[in-house]
């Protein structure tokens, strides 16, 4: 994720942290904060190192760890710059110009505000994944596409100068992972929205948290019963106990049967603030001792490097670029 705000949301965690922290379990896991991702929307450079490590403390807090999986900042290992412009030589421009992010938020910034990072974003990220010989890549609906591109990429790669990547394999996560806005039910949680009200940040006070679950937008029936279309309000929560508890939408509607969006609405505050709570004090632990978070990241940039570089080394041998003596 990109450390572009001071926390990270409800979304982010249910949606992806969740499915990282069960992913180590099984899998050889790298897992990054994409600062160089972030530079394409303008950045404080105090603030971005500041949002870099409360990322990182976030992903530590959340269950990602750093003994188990290799947990890294992006701009440490060098390799991912590099090995996205080898891989920029061998992308179509009409097929980058194809990604619908790029397209999306150029005609929101206007065309001659985007940049040229915003256009080889998705590049970059092919990089990023092709870099470890990655098998699978956990990814939400909007980043499908770029994977898929990564996949192009790679067995073209493969295809002009050699087997040298590992063809990687999406892993959408499951429905329950989308989180909607608690003031405007129908747009997906985000950093982005104009107002905050909506959204569950991790490292928001518990009572903050316990306010606006409570002030949640619902609808007029007081009916706990999932609907999409016509209760969007209600399904959200509904979508948020069960991601957090792990019990079925089914469930949640047979215990809230005849009881109102009260004590709903106050299941589940409760639920949140239990699991939020603890990541939210473990992260600010972290955060007072940035020296020793630094280190954390170090040792674990030079896991990283160890692996990125032996694939650079040998994409630069299949290429053709000249070794330097040593």
């Amino acid at each position: 994720m990109q450390p572009s705000a001071d926390s990270l949301q409800a979304g982010n965690y249910i949606g992806a942290l969740m499915q990282w922290r069960d992913m180590q379990t099984e899998y050889d896991a790298f897992f990054s904060v994409v600062d160089l991702h972030a530079l394409t929307a303008p950045q404080d450079p105090a603030e971005l190192r500041e949002k870099t490590r409360r990322t990182a403390a976030q992903y530590i807090a959340a269950g990602i760890e750093p003994s188990r999986s290799t947990l890294y900042v992006q701009s440490h290992v060098r390799a991912h710059a590099e090995l996205a412009w080898i891989l920029s030589t061998i992308t179509g421009f009409g097929e980058a110009g194809r990604m619908t992010q790029f397209k999306d938020k150029s005609q929101k910034q206007g065309a001659d505000n985007a940049s040229v990072g915003l256009f080889t974003y998705p590049v970059l990220m092919a990089a990023d994944i092709l870099l470890y010989q990655t098998d699978v890549v956990p990814v939400g609906d909007d980043q499908k596409q770029h994977v898929e591109l990564t996949r192009d990429l790679a067995e073209r790669f493969n295809a002009r100068f050699g087997e040298t990547f590992r063809v990687p394999q999406p892993v959408i996560p499951r429905e329950t992972a989308r989180i909607y806005d608690l003031q405007n039910p129908t747009s997906k949680m985000s950093k982005s929205a104009e107002s905050h009200a909506g959204v569950l940040w991790l490292l928001d006070e518990v009572d903050v948290t316990a306010k606006k679950i409570m002030r949640a937008v619902t609808d007029n029936d007081g009916v706990v019963a999932y609907d999409r279309e016509n209760k969007p309000g209600v399904s959200n929560l509904m979508t948020i106990h069960a991601a957090l508890t792990g019990r079925t939408i089914a469930q949640i509607e047979d215990e809230f049967a005849g009881r109102g969006y009260g004590d709903f609405k106050k299941a589940v505050r409760d639920v949140v603030v239990a699991e939020f709570g603890p990541v939210r004090e473990r992260a600010l632990e972290l955060l007072d001792d940035p020296a020793e978070l630094d280190r954390v990241l170090a040792a674990n940039a030079a896991k990283a490097e160890a692996v990125a570089d032996a694939t650079l080394a040998d994409v630069y041998d299949r290429v053709g670029l000249l070794r330097r003596a040593v």
